[in-house]
């Protein structure tokens, strides 16, 4: 009898822990909606209560059985405000974190540091403020931070040199004072680095220059980059060239090296005349300032454009950071299949020869896009530009049209489709 017990106990802790486990994180739902109240997004997401967490939320992504968040990824939505304390950082188990090109501001959210299992870190082109915090030991498994083109000040902290899985560390444009701690010479994983545009001073450590110059251009007046090298010995006159002859020859040559440089300045003047002039043509044609000009060209060009009720989240840098692997190649293009940063697969067809204007393209995308069949894979999106031409579908694993035409024949009849036979 009481074996019997126990095996019915044992049955009904494992439904209660399966069960458990395709649950939706409710826990993660509420922090999230609690997070879009406050900070107040200009564009609009799909994110209630009656919805799904895992399956239909923008910018969402979860583990495998759907029980904690893993990703949020949330870049240029109109974020505004600081980041709510108790919010994002009750997402315990969250490895990616994107919260680039907003509206945030206030000092470095320091409610992050509950994030241990933090890989990604990306804030950059917001107006955070401040000093960075000393201690980022917190994030052990940091493998990319970016912070770059905020108002983040104070010195670089000396902490990130624990950081051993490391790869990527972007401080750029921001007002960061102080010297480069030559602590950072331990991260041996590092690949990327930039702190170009600070308010750093003192000798510049050896370690930095095996990185490209613009790593760590004008981040200050006083920096000491490197020894010049020694001058070359002063080359004596020949003999047979006079005093006078001499100086005629060195004056011929700089005339000339003048005279070259002219030319070259006033061909890139003249180009760069006439690039201006184009464009306040197109600006008086569509009626609007050179600000809302700029932008409106730079979100066009940097822009996929998704269709309706697409869950994906993510924009043209992501996708060209992606890992990409040729799934075959046809008379309109070479199929892709793109893994990005939060693991998220996708198809992506790369046109050519495809010589159409941008809105005949955009209108036969708008046809593509609206086919809506059982047996037909789903547009997801699209970009164009002069040189480049996308088509962005789901990626689906279960193999290729060629691989299932081998293994069934199919007839049709007037009462419908028959199965007669298996191949091989």
């Amino acid at each position: 009898m009481e074996a019997w017990r126990l095996s019915l106990w044992t049955l009904f802790s494992l439904y209660l822990i399966i069960s458990g486990a395709k649950a939706d994180p409710s826990q993660d739902k509420r922090a999230l909606l609690e997070f879009l109240t406050i900070t107040r997004p200009t564009r609009s997401l799909n994110w209630n209560e009656t919805t799904p967490l895992c399956k239909n939320w923008t910018g969402v992504t979860c583990n495998h059985n759907e029980s904690r968040i893993i990703a949020l990824r949330l870049p240029a939505i109109g974020l505004n405000g600081q980041i709510p304390p108790n919010t994002i950082s009750r997402l315990s188990a969250l490895r990616v974190l994107s919260l680039r090109s907003n509206r945030l501001s206030g000092p470095f959210p320091m409610g992050l540091a509950g994030l241990k299992d933090l890989a990604f870190l990306y804030l950059e082109d917001n107006d955070f403020s401040g000093p960075l915090p000393l201690d980022f030991s917190v994030w052990k498994k940091l493998v990319s931070l970016n912070l770059s083109n905020n108002r983040f000040n104070g010195t670089v902290p000396v902490s990130l040199s624990g950081l051993k899985r490391l790869q990527s560390l972007n401080l750029a444009n921001n007002s960061l004072s102080g010297v480069v701690p030559d602590e950072l010479n331990g991260l041996s994983s590092l690949k990327e680095i930039d702190l170009s545009n600070n308010n750093l001073h003192g000798p510049l450590p050896s370690w930095l220059l095996r990185f490209p110059p613009s790593s760590y251009q004008g981040i200050g007046d006083d920096v000491t980059h490197f020894q010049p090298p020694p001058e070359p010995p002063t080359r004596k006159k020949p003999k047979g060239v006079t005093k006078t002859v001499f100086l005629l020859i060195v004056i011929s040559v700089a005339i000339l090296l003048l005279a070259v440089l002219a030319f070259v300045f006033a061909l890139c003047y003249l180009r760069r005349k006439v690039t201006i002039v184009k464009d306040h043509k197109l600006q008086k044609k569509g009626g609007m300032s050179p600000e809302k000009f700029d932008s409106r060209m730079e979100e066009a060009n940097n822009r996929l454009s998704f269709f309706e009720g697409c869950s994906y989240s993510f924009d043209l840098e992501d996708l060209l950071r992606a890992s990409a692997e040729i799934l075959g190649k046809g008379t309109f293009g070479t199929t892709y299949k793109a893994v990005l940063e939060d693991a998220t697969s996708v198809a992506v067809k790369r046109l050519k020869d495809v010589a159409a204007g941008k809105r005949d393209f955009e209108q036969q995308m708008e046809i593509i896009g609206g086919i809506k069949h059982e047996n037909v894979v789903e547009l997801k999106a699209y970009y164009y530009s002069k040189d480049e031409k996308l088509m962005v579908y789901d990626y689906f694993s279960g193999g290729t049209v060629g691989v299932w035409l081998l293994c069934f024949t199919v007839t049709e009849e007037r009462t419908g489709f028959r199965w007669i036979g298996k191949r091989g």
